[in-house]
């Protein structure tokens, strides 16, 4: 056993817990009944810590110590890995391939058994001879003038004393490093921490009847240097000079262009080695837009969105033209990166390699193999080595991050996963169970926080956290197995997992008016297979389907932009699409994804939410602030007088833990509440400005009930189901599903028009089904005021729940993209062959309608 004893973490009351060794265990409860204060603030953070304590001294010296978590002790605690849904900070350089490593093993195949190819005209590439390099360069004009160079050094670190003394002994007398020409008298000092471009000059030439003996003595000598290699500088015209390489190795006999030893890196977009010059590996040209914007001063700058273009260079594919060249079979590693990762499994595993080949090919094919098949075998086989990270929801980054970890082979190991499942269609739910059930028979435990109802029954032991969230929570209201759990008479999970409670289906449906709907027609953006979608106003309309489906390509990526390019943002960029119609009587439409609501401390859901504004609006009329002196701005934690210096206003301080993630600790000075001194001493109720934003929403509620600014959106908060956060609890620790519900609080908070269109991307990511059936009263309220509210969604509850879907599929990637069906849920589970039906059916009564099946699907 894991033993955990006085546990106090946040909001867990001195909890003590016991969680087997060796098996799969989850932990359920409310939202913010204390799950991830266990999980992750609790036996995670003292895993982490341990593993600091472990290390020698000489290492912990460069590291800062971790601080305990706030627990009494924990025995038995295996070393933790912590895999979760959190992106941190936005990298255009981040894919697929380099998260999951399939893409380091991918360029070294590549490296090691790809036949190279001529970029300029498609020919194998050859080696060439010594003649035939000294006849490239004396074809150049009459008069050019040339450097003749042997390249020693190409992107390695260390201070290559060795090297220049090589150059030495070999009679020569200059060298260019890093792009500098230096005498060998006075040889430069280089960062031995820095890669390094280093080049003997054999000779300085200026071509000229007669020359052509001088020619061959330099390209011997710099071939003998350089081990096969020349390098040519010459100058084209004054001031311009360029360079040309040519190899005993390799180059094209038809247009003489040379290349270099092919190595890993030269298929690296995050090396200078293999990235395209144009864009240095990001595979687009950003072009900034200039206008920022923040609020009272208070808020961060908000950039607007900037305008891509595809690289005009490498197309996309962030490569230099040499590394495209090369090739197995018939294909490329960009091209191999832009297979559905199902069609790349496909491929290596039907690959068939020399003998000379398969000693390397072998290890490194199974190795890809282990990982593909695990990320196909969860659900994202559509996905590519190439996609970015920042396009991922987190459900898939999360599942992503997993298949490094089942690739490692590690056991004796605690892993942490926070809600694997999220954005995952019910059919693939068993497939996950089993991956995550094939890391602990590995012999590793493994703690998921998780809602799913059948992930909980397939769990070895299962602990249920609360009662309620926040400060009503933090206790353990059942541990034990599934059944043990689902027979508890205090647990609120129970009651949903027996049937006591449930999210009742709508007893009447509402019925769409053919008269008022959105048509898009001819949508092809991503994978859309060039369809043609009604979507009825004034209902709750659910976009069902697979992941990878289509879903966000055909609401968000299409929909939302092409409405807001007409309305509000002449800029938009929706997908492609022949025609969208009928939404003229929408008054305003509002999308509320799951991108975070600021990318650190400083952000906070009371500032998102404006409530922050009022509060110090509020502070700033007290007699305290006016004996004082102090405005508004005094009360501010981003700028202005009354922040604490030490963090800046930040309320944490960043510690860099070298090869480990980042650590935030609390200001040793402010203690965490963001201000100085004299800003706390101002009251109002007997409360500073730091106790208001300690607050959690339930309080405010109440605290704040004759302010009506801050009392509407508070209440819309609780509404919603965030009642346990806090009002200056940091974005960073926000999950996707809070941040979406906190922006869906902002906007009922508003003035209603009841001619919206709502657009959500699954809010139920972190729900517990208390949790669902208050969101689902919400939404239902909307449509109910005469409002339209389109949801993408997997969770059976709210799909039942809807008066109209759209199921999309059949498969993700590009097997998906079809309209299968449209039409009630009750439509919808009548169809056996489709996939949600299958699953809605279980959620529904018998009494099922007749179905209406799109004819776009083939």
């Amino acid at each position: 056993m894991i033993q955990i004893r006085g546990a106090r973490t946040h909001n867990l009351k001195n909890i003590d817990l016991d969680i087997p060794q060796g098996a799969l265990t989850v932990i359920t409860g409310v939202s913010g009944s204390g799950k991830s204060s266990l999980a992750f603030g609790t036996l995670f953070a003292e895993g982490q810590r341990q593993y600091v304590e472990s290390m020698s001294i000489q290492v912990r010296q460069s590291l800062i110590a971790l601080p305990r978590p706030d627990v009494d002790s924990i025995a038995g605690l295996q070393p933790t890995l912590c895999i979760d849904q959190y992106r941190r900070a936005p990298n255009p350089r981040s894919t697929v391939g380099t998260t999951t490593e399939i893409y380091d093993y991918l360029r070294l195949m590549m490296a090691r058994c790809g036949q190279p190819h001529c970029y300029a005209c498609g020919h194998p590439i050859l080696q060439q001879t010594s003649g035939q390099i000294e006849d490239a360069i004396l074809a150049m004009p009459h008069e050019t003038r040339l450097l003749v160079m042997a390249p020693m050094v190409r992107g390695k670190r260390g201070s290559h004393r060795d090297v220049i003394q090589r150059i030495r002994k070999a009679g020569l007398l200059r060298l260019r490093a890093d792009g500098t020409m230096y005498e060998l008298e006075a040889p430069p000092e280089l960062d031995p921490n820095t890669d390094h471009a280093i080049d003997a000059i054999v000779d300085r030439i200026v071509l000229r009847d007669g020359c052509q003996q001088r020619v061959t003595e330099a390209v011997q000598l710099a071939l003998r240097l350089s081990e096969g290699t020349v390098a040519v500088s010459f100058q084209i015209e004054e001031g311009e000079w360029q360079e040309r390489l040519f190899s005993t190795r390799y180059a094209c006999a038809h247009c003489g262009v040379s290349y270099e030893e092919l190595e890993p890196r030269t298929f690296s977009f995050n090396s200078p080695y293999g990235a395209c010059s144009e864009c240095r590996g990001v595979g687009h040209i950003q072009v900034e837009d200039s206008n920022q914007g923040n609020v009272d001063g208070e808020e961060e700058p908000v950039v607007a969105p900037s305008t891509r273009r595809v690289c005009t260079s490498c197309h996309g594919t962030r490569l230099r033209p040499e590394a495209l060249g090369v090739r197995v079979g018939n294909w490329n590693i960009a091209e191999l990166a832009n297979m559905p990762l199902s069609n790349l499994l496909e491929f290596l595993q039907e690959t068939q390699w020399e003998a000379s080949q398969q000693p390397i090919a072998g290890p490194l094919v199974t190795a890809m193999i282990h990982r593909l098949h695990f990320l196909n075998h969860v659900g994202v086989g559509y996905l590519s080595l190439d996609r970015t990270v920042d396009t991922l929801s987190g459900g898939e980054m999360q599942r992503v991050r997993l298949a490094t970890g089942i690739g490692s082979g590690l056991t004796g190991v605690c892993y942490v996963l926070d809600e694997p499942s999220s954005g995952l269609h019910p059919r693939d739910n068993m497939r996950l169970i089993e991956s995550i059930r094939g890391l602990q028979k590995s012999g590793n435990t493994v703690v998921v926080v998780e809602h799913d109802e059948e992930i909980m029954a397939e769990s070895d032991w299962l602990v249920d956290i609360g009662p309620f969230a926040g400060i009503y929570g933090g206790e353990v209201v059942a541990a034990g197995s599934f059944d043990e759990v689902k027979a508890s008479s205090q647990s609120l999970t129970a009651s949903y997992l027996n049937g006591t409670k449930r999210v009742e289906t709508p007893a009447k449906r509402r019925k769409p008016d053919p008269a008022r709907r959105i048509l898009i027609e001819g949508a092809t953006a991503n994978n859309l297979k060039r369809i043609d979608v009604s979507i009825p106003l004034g209902l709750m309309v659910g976009v069902t389907g697979v992941s990878g489906s289509g879903k966000s390509s055909l609401i968000l990526e299409t929909l939302v932009p092409a409405i807001e390019k007409v309305r509000t943002r002449p800029n938009a960029e929706p997908g492609p699409h022949t025609n969208i119609r009928g939404f003229e009587s929408i008054d305003q439409i509002i999308s509320i994804d799951q991108n975070p609501i600021g990318r650190s401390p400083r952000s906070t859901p009371a500032t998102y939410t404006g409530i922050f504004d009022e509060l110090r609006k509020l502070f700033a009329v007290t007699r305290d602030a006016k004996q004082r002196g102090f405005t508004a701005k005094r009360f501010g934690f981003n700028s202005g007088p009354g922040r604490c210096q030490a963090c800046l206003g930040q309320g944490e301080q960043r510690m860099d833990m070298g090869f480990l993630s980042d650590v935030y600790v609390t200001c040793s000075h402010c203690q965490g509440t963001r201000f100085n001194r004299p800003t706390l001493q101002v009251k109002y109720k007997g409360k500073n400005i730091a106790d208001c934003l300690q607050m959690d929403i339930d309080e405010a509620v109440t605290f704040f009930e004759n302010i009506d600014k801050i009392y509407r959106v508070a209440a819309c908060m609780k509404k919603v189901g965030l009642g346990y956060l806090k009002l200056g609890q940091a974005a960073n620790t926000l999950s996707g599903g809070e941040c979406q519900r906190i922006k869906l609080a902002t906007e009922l908070s508003r003035r209603e028009t009841g001619s919206t269109l709502y657009v959500l991307d699954e809010p139920t990511n972190g729900l517990h089904l208390h949790d669902v059936n208050r969101l689902v009263t919400v939404l239902d309220a909307l449509v109910e005021q005469g409002n339209s509210v389109i949801v993408i969604e997997h969770h059976l509850d709210v799909i039942k729940s809807c008066d109209w879907l759209i199921d999309l599929g059949p498969e993700g990637g590009r097997g998906g993209g079809y309209v299968l069906a449209e039409g009630t849920p009750e439509m919808l589970a009548s169809l056996r062959e489709n996939s949600t039906g299958q699953w809605l059916a279980k959620k529904l009564p018998d009494d099922l309608g007749n179905p209406r099946i799109s004819e776009t699907h083939p």
